[in-house]
């Protein structure tokens, strides 16, 4: 059946159960009573609903609240261990792996650190490698939760790279800076059977997981346009705005800032990554004199280069001397930032610029005064006055639990209905809701 509108019956009833879902996760536990005004629907509809989502063991009862001069109202939220979701972040340096239930608590985790295993360091990016981290890493974590696979909405992934979809493969990844020529990384996924065919696989940009998660729970509430900058190995952004929510990742740290200048691992020259990425960092420190250490991850080496370059006073005042071609590497490097952060004001001008990955939050710590000093002197007056430049909130893992929100939000914008033949995208009414929950 038919309204006027175009939409069925089914499709009113799917709208309504997501109205409901959304407002309970976000601003629960609630009452019927109040759920009315809240989602604008009558409160016959929100009673019939209700039932269904108790029913189905979605939502539950969580006390009750007095009420002017009647009897005290139930309040109602959502059922943290109704669904289960992985979030999956495949960075340069490991592969993260995290279950958490529906209130995004984490019950279980995986690393497993990428190492190169030939002679170009590109082989620690190996398909085969990853993809042995995934096959035994995933049911590791739902076996350490204790809960039955079916019991997923979904595994979502982040990844390096630019991500397409095909009706052959699903995702395929296309990741230049680390070898990936076109991985079906979703076929592969599917072919090795890690779990039960119905569990669905969500795969995105890295940036773009990172962009949603501080959105929803991050430095990025209460913003309606958001930069979210991603600094690993690599460097990556993702922009969010009221005309491209969830949010779009963007390449940019290959735009260029200086011609002819540092070869990328992209194969051009003058990367906004060839200068500010992590490997690049060391890179340029060791051949500027420095000396890096050796046989240790890249996070361990950069921590060493910020501890040479502002090292830490001893309980007498005085400390040793700062290592002057590390400091002069990293001053370089704010205002290459600086001039990429400009970048960013100047075509999107957002309200916020957020940094986070484990490079980010390393190096903002120290030196983001410097960056926003520079950020300023390069972008036009109007756009720099009014924004916002901060670390993220989220800290190292919030790649991961962006991901994990990718099962989620399908899984709400179907009004909690189980995985169908095709994703569909966060319809409008849900994409309000974001918006409204960020402004708290």
């Amino acid at each position: 059946m038919r309204v006027r509108s175009g939409r069925t019956v089914r499709d009113l009833r799917r709208e309504n159960r997501t109205a409901v879902l959304q407002r309970l996760y976000f601003d629960g536990p609630l009452s019927r009573f109040s759920l009315g005004p809240a989602t604008g629907l009558s409160s016959g509809s929100v009673s019939n609903v209700v039932s269904e989502l108790v029913a189905e063991g979605l939502v539950e009862e969580a006390g009750s609240v007095d009420s002017a001069g009647g009897r005290p109202r139930t309040l109602l939220r959502i059922s943290a261990r109704s669904g289960y979701m992985i979030g999956v972040d495949i960075g340069e340096t490991r592969v993260r792996i995290e279950l958490f239930d529906l209130a995004l608590t984490e019950l279980a985790r995986v690393e497993r650190p990428l190492e190169a295993t030939g002679p170009r360091r590109v082989d620690r990016y190996d398909v085969d490698l990853v993809m042995t981290h995934l096959r035994d890493g995933i049911p590791e974590v739902v076996a350490e939760a204790g809960i039955a696979a079916e019991r997923l909405l979904g595994v979502g992934i982040g990844v390096p790279g630019i991500v397409a979809r095909t009706a052959e493969d699903g995702a395929v990844v296309h990741g230049q800076t680390i070898g990936w020529d076109a991985v079906p990384l979703e076929r592969l996924l599917r072919e090795s059977r890690i779990l039960p065919a119905t569990v669905p696989y969500y795969i995105d940009n890295g940036a773009k997981t990172l962009g949603q998660a501080e959105m929803w729970f991050g430095a990025g509430r209460g913003a309606q346009s958001a930069a979210v900058v991603l600094f690993g190995s690599g460097v990556g952004a993702c922009v969010v705005g009221d005309d491209m929510r969830p949010g779009r990742a963007v390449e940019w740290g290959h735009l260029t800032v200086r011609v002819r200048g540092r070869r990328c691992r992209c194969g051009a020259q003058g990367c906004l990554e060839a200068y500010a990425g992590a490997e690049a960092l060391l890179q340029r420190w060791a051949e500027a004199g420095g000396r890096p250490p050796a046989g240790v991850d890249e996070e361990t080496a950069l921590t060493a280069m910020l501890a040479a370059a502002y090292p830490e006073p001893r309980a007498s005042g005085t400390g040793p001397e700062p290592d002057a071609t590390a400091l002069a590497v990293l001053e370089e490097t704010a205002e290459y930032l600086g001039a990429g952060f400009s970048d960013l004001i100047n075509l999107f001008q957002p309200e916020r610029i957020l940094v986070g990955g484990w490079a980010g939050l390393q190096l903002g710590r120290r030196f983001l005064d410097a960056v926003k000093a520079h950020a300023t002197s390069y972008a036009l007056t109007y756009p720099a006055a009014r924004v916002r430049i901060d670390l993220g909130t989220l800290g190292p893992d919030a790649v991961t639990v962006g991901a994990a929100i990718l099962p989620l939000a399908d899984f709400f914008a179907r009004g909690g209905r189980p995985e169908q033949a095709e994703p569909v995208e966060q319809d409008p009414a849900w994409r309000t809701a974001l918006r409204e929950r960020s402004v708290q």
